[in-house]
């Protein structure tokens, strides 16, 4: 085997296994946060994350880490670290140089590719970024500069620079325009539709996850199990009725899989089946799972709000009026558990609904679209009245 072939073959990766800086970012999520995280082993963790950490000599977030965590740091190992990597840089740079030297531009490409990933791999984010620009100017092929915009996704992924990570989703897009390959661009609506996720808009995360249920390969992101759990949790809170059972409840690529991650099933045909008591079961499990995701974290008490608004919203279509305590019982909750539940998302104006405290009667309130574009229109005529009336009193002047 030549030394080219040797290299190509180091750098094959499965395409089924996690990228290893978003894997050691989850862990060390998990780790921040072991509240969230019940019966986690810290220790083990913290193991888990040592071997990571001293098998790919990542000396800069070894320190961050030291530095996140409390932990004391061992100069030992960081010496150890920084002597690999300097000796690993050394040899990327005189690989890069002989490549100018004596070969051509598709092995200088991979020669400065591989000094991006790298950087990329050790924690220091600025000079990959660097590096891969570097990488994108010798890079013809849309499919690679593609390849490039991905990595330094997963970049702004393990930093949550979500800002920079809309940038890049952006940038590709505008280079699709230019051509580029569908299983490229269906990987790109993964991209965008975590982003998306991250960012609390779960609706468009939803539409583009499921526009990609067919056809995921983004193994590098999550596993696939990991995707159907994004794609029912998004969608569960923003897809109606109809469209929940076409897409989501009788998917089969969900179905397929759905059984094995905890009471995911339950929690969605349970909504969409009106069986309200083991619907709400399910939802402790289903919001533990949220608690402990990185990018679902932050909307966690979001997402609590907004389960319940739905299913709310469902039962109480049904009727005209309804019982407090038939409500609460549908629900396994007690009257005065309900009552507070639903003034709450009535004063906030989540549900179109009153309660009758004396009678314990729930009033729905429904407004159809005739009313509410007579209502619009009764708003729009008052203000325009207001307008014609200042603008005859600076006339009359």
């Amino acid at each position: 085997m030549t030394e080219a072939e040797m290299t190509e073959a180091e750098n094959v990766v499965d395409p089924e296994v996690q990228d290893a800086g978003l894997e050691l970012a989850q862990k060390a999520f998990a780790l921040s946060r072991p509240e969230c995280v019940p019966g986690v082993d810290k220790a083990k963790l913290k193991e888990e994350i040592m071997e990571s950490l001293v098998a790919g000599a990542r000396s800069d977030i070894y320190v961050k880490y030291c530095e996140d965590f409390g932990w004391m740091l061992d100069d030992k190992i960081l010496g150890e670290m920084k002597t690999k990597n300097a000796e690993e840089l050394k040899q990327i740079d005189d690989r890069i140089a002989d490549a100018e030297a004596n070969l051509g531009d598709s092995e200088v490409r991979e020669a400065l590719l591989a000094k991006a990933e790298f950087f990329a791999r050790i924690g220091k984010r600025d000079e990959a970024l660097a590096a891969f620009k570097t990488t994108e100017e010798k890079t013809v092929a849309v499919g690679q500069k593609m390849d490039l915009i991905f990595s330094v996704l997963r970049l702004g992924l393990i930093a949550q620079d979500y800002t920079a990570v809309k940038e890049g989703v952006e940038k590709a897009k505008k280079m699709f325009e230019t051509g580029g390959d569908w299983e490229r661009k269906n990987r790109l609506k993964l991209y965008e539709g975590l982003y998306f996720m991250a960012v609390r808009e779960f609706k468009k995360a939803a539409m583009l996850f499921l526009d990609s249920i067919a056809t995921f390969t983004t193994y590098e992101l999550f596993s696939y199990k990991t995707f159907v759990f994004y794609t029912v949790v998004t969608a569960i809170v923003t897809l109606d009725r109809v469209t929940l059972k076409t897409k989501v409840v009788d998917a089969p690529e969900i179905l397929t899989v759905i059984d094995q991650i905890p009471c995911l099933s339950q929690f969605l045909n349970s909504l969409y089946e009106c069986e309200y008591l083991n619907f709400f079961k399910a939802f402790c499990t289903v919001c533990d799972m949220v608690k402990v995701d990185p990018y679902l974290h932050p909307h966690f008490r979001f997402f609590m709000r907004q389960v319940r608004v739905v299913a709310y919203t469902q039962f109480l279509e049904s009727y005209k009026s309804v019982t407090l305590q038939s409500m609460a019982t549908a629900f396994g909750v007690s009257p005065d558990f309900m009552d507070k539940e639903l003034s709450g998302f009535i004063s906030s104006g989540r549900l179109n609904c009153k309660i009758d405290k004396v009678s314990g009667i729930i009033e729905t309130n429904r407004p159809d679209a005739k009313n509410a574009l007579y209502q619009k229109t009764i708003k729009q005529g008052d203000l325009l009245l207001n307008r014609i009336q200042k603008l005859s009193k600076v006339i009359d002047l």
